[in-house]
């Protein structure tokens, strides 16, 4: 994976039997609005189920010099390792109802009191397959996609001629220094820039968005929507932050139509 020029974790076991039997049931489960389910069959695809992926992860300990700006690489490898299992889980369950992809995709890390130092990476969506089977769009590296669009957006999309391709992710775990006693004594005087907080903060903003283009350009994407970069620390310590970036990397399709400006439209009340 191009996150730190290393390999990607596999996981080490499949979707377990019970999700299996859930989704081979017969009736689907899904976490859709009404609204969003109205938009997703509008399109031609039906939904299939509910599925998920779940990675409890023990984040490894990484030395700290309290004095400087630095990314923790460890801890940010833990960290997106451990969101890339749950993702490649969760893609399996679709795979195993043969689904096009994954829409309305939303993620949860849980912490609980029987594992202080552990984290449980969480993803869950609505996997969904085109009724017709000329109008399938499961992307060409053969893995559903995955996506965080709601319905919604999902619709908007294909009607402006794009189909999703991934979820694609980006992580620095970040390390902003404390600031020195002189530095203090100097800033009470008046209000000022604290530079290298500033650019330490920027730099590992930057990091996580790069990363997650560079997962953008290896899926063979066009480019990523709906991009969120959010800021969590997770119990490390009052200057230990997590930067993360996630969005949908999407392609257009060969032949897409123009979409159509849209238009005024004034209405006559009788």
């Amino acid at each position: 994976m191009p996150l730190f020029g290393g390999q990607q974790q596999q996981s080490p076991a499949g979707p377990p039997s019970e999700a299996l039997e859930r989704l081979q049931s017969g009736a689907f489960t899904s976490d859709l609005s009404v609204d969003e389910l109205l938009c997703i069959e509008s399109m031609g695809f039906d939904a299939l189920g509910l599925v998920l992926g779940s990675s409890i992860y023990h984040i490894g300990w990484q030395r700290i010099r309290t004095t400087r700006n630095e990314e923790l690489h460890v801890i940010s490898q833990a960290m997106y390792d451990a969101r890339r299992l749950a993702i490649h889980r969760m893609e399996q369950e679709a795979a195993a109802v043969d689904a096009d992809g994954i829409v309305g995709v939303r993620m949860e890390i849980k912490r609980y009191d029987w594992g202080p130092d552990l984290l449980e990476f969480l993803f869950i969506g609505t996997a969904v397959r085109a009724r017709d089977p000329n109008q399938r769009i499961r992307p060409d590296h053969g893995i559903p996609f995955s996506s965080d669009l709601s319905g919604q957006d999902f619709y908007k999309l294909r009607i402006a001629g794009f189909r999703p391709v991934r979820l694609v992710i980006g992580s620095c775990v970040y390390h902003v220094s404390t600031q020195s006693l002189g530095q203090w004594f100097r800033q009470l005087s008046g209000s000022t820039e604290h530079v290298p907080l500033t650019q330490g903060t920027y730099a590992a903003r930057e990091l996580a968005m790069r990363r997650m283009e560079a997962e953008c350009t290896q899926f063979g994407a066009g480019g990523v929507v709906a991009v969120q970069v959010q800021e969590r620390n997770h119990g490390w310590g009052s200057h230990v932050i997590e930067f993360f970036a996630i969005g949908t990397a999407v392609v257009r399709d060969t032949g897409a139509q123009t979409v159509t400006p849209p238009a005024v439209m004034l209405t006559a009340n009788a």
